[in-house]
């Protein structure tokens, strides 16, 4: 159940649904999840840990802000990584790992469909993390993942409800496809954009305006 919890209350920070300025109660959110005090307290204590929140004495916890800088060099260092990794791997996945990946990518448009936020979150972390596994390398999948879990989706709400979390969602069937047909040239091209489209989401900032310092 603390695992459990610290999922949910780490999609409820990522995707912007508990924001920096404000202190949360432990015994509040305990009850609005309908769990018992003790694995919400242990939850906080592990994403403290993670520097994703920051414990207030007798009173809480706050979650901890991220500057526009900090989502920038984020977005810098999972293109240095991501981009390579992926193109990397064009031409050598067989039809097992290609069928599981769009089986995933799949899964991230339905719940966008659904307007589903945590399960949409769910999806995409796992098809990510997944398509990285195939280039072999456990300390880039630890990397990626912290560097993850230190985003803020705030725009994320707002798309889902227009209707454009489906059109982001869809990036990844269409990039599993140019993986599957062996372009790597489209692929690359598909990871640079998905990744400057999704620093836009972090903060509701046009993809246009986006750093990026990755030629």
């Amino acid at each position: 159940m603390r695992e459990e919890f610290a999922r949910q209350l780490r999609s409820a920070i990522v995707t912007g649904r508990l924001r920096p300025q404000r202190t949360y109660s432990v015994p509040a959110l305990a009850k609005e999840f309908g769990v018992s005090i003790t694995p919400v307290r242990e939850a906080v204590l592990d994403l403290a840990k993670e520097g994703l929140v920051t414990i207030v004495k007798n009173k809480g916890f706050r979650v901890s802000a991220v500057s526009e800088t900090e989502l920038d060099e984020i977005t810098q260092l999972r293109m240095l990584l991501e981009v390579p990794a992926v193109v990397a791997q064009v031409g050598k996945l067989d039809l097992e790992r290609l069928s599981e990946l769009r089986r995933k990518a799949e899964a991230i448009v339905v719940a966008a469909q659904a307007e589903d936020l945590p399960a949409y979150l769910a999806a995409d972390t796992e098809f990510h993390l997944f398509l990285l596994m195939g280039y072999g390398n456990c300390l880039l999948v630890e990397t990626v993942t912290d560097l993850r879990h230190k985003t803020r989706l705030y725009g994320l709400d707002s798309l889902a409800h227009t209707g454009k979390l489906v059109d982001s969602a869809a990036e990844h069937v269409e990039l599993v496809a140019q993986i599957g047909a062996g372009r790597p040239e489209e692929v690359e091209k598909l990871m640079r954009q998905h990744l400057s489209q999704v620093r836009g989401i972090w903060s509701d900032r046009p993809a246009d305006r986006i750093k990026d310092a990755v030629t």
